[in-house]
Formats: C-alpha cells, sequence, structure tokens
C-alpha cells in the first residue's frame, strides 16, 4: 500500500459516517395528520372517523412492535403499496403515489442494520410511526 493509500485510508476512517437514519419524525407526524389520520385516527389506534366505512378495520398503529421489533419491513411495503391492502382498493394509503417521493431516496437501517432504500415521505413517517410504539 502506498504512502498516499494509507493517509486517504487513515483519513476516511478518521471522518464520521453518514447518518443512516436520514428520518424527521416531526415531519413524519405532519405527514400522518395530511394522510393516515382520517382512518387510524389522531392517536394513531385505529379508530378515525373513516375507519367505520372501510371493509378491514384500521390497524392500531401504536402496537406494531408488540412482541418485538419495530417490523420497519412490513410497514414500508405497505405504506409504498408492495403489499396492498384491498380495502385500499390496492395501494395504502389510496394517495400512495405521493409516498413514492421524487426520487432520491434515503436509507433507513433495517434489521440488523442492513440499509433499505425508501423515499423521504415514507423514511419521515416510519420515524414518526416508530415515535409512537407503546
Amino acid at each position: 500500500m502506498n504512502h498516499l493509500t494509507s493517509v486517504s485510508l487513515a483519513l476516511a476512517m478518521a471522518l464520521p459516517a453518514p447518518a443512516l437514519h436520514a428520518q424527521d419524525a416531526t415531519e413524519g407526524a405532519a405527514l400522518y395528520g395530511d394522510y393516515c389520520i382520517m382512518c387510524h385516527g389522531a392517536d394513531a389506534r385505529g379508530d378515525g372517523p373513516m375507519a367505520g366505512a372501510l371493509t378491514i378495520a384500521p390497524a392500531d398503529l401504536t402496537m406494531l412492535s408488540q412482541g418485538g421489533p419495530f417490523p420497519i419491513f412490513d410497514v414500508v411495503r405497505r405504506i409504498d403499496g408492495r403489499d396492498p391492502l384491498l380495502s385500499h382498493g390496492g395501494e395504502m394509503p389510496i394517495f400512495g403515489r405521493f409516498f413514492q417521493g421524487d426520487g432520491a431516496d434515503v436509507a433507513l437501517a433495517g434489521p440488523g442494520g442492513q440499509p433499505i432504500l425508501v423515499s423521504r415521505p415514507i423514511a419521515d413517517l416510519v420515524a414518526f410511526l416508530m415515535e409512537v410504539q407503546q
């Protein structure tokens, strides 16, 4: 290894790693208020004003971590539409295209620390949901 490579490697190791969690729970709370509250309720317990009109009752989002770690893969897949819920007509939520973001994905830490690339709105919403766990 030459001297320049050694110096570069030492410098790279000394610098802090970029933050893996590019999430904003405050922005996630605002998104929740705009897109989720009508079905999931103000307290995220599945008792929003539209809950009674749905074929399948909305989930109590405060209990997602019950019995284990926060199920980040499942939550992301439900929000981004890869795991659709029929009572929503397909995409969850029905305005799921908003959650596709602008193409500038951010990384979330999955179980075991591996990165999961998601849109900024999904990252922010997940950060909020992680904060409301019981």
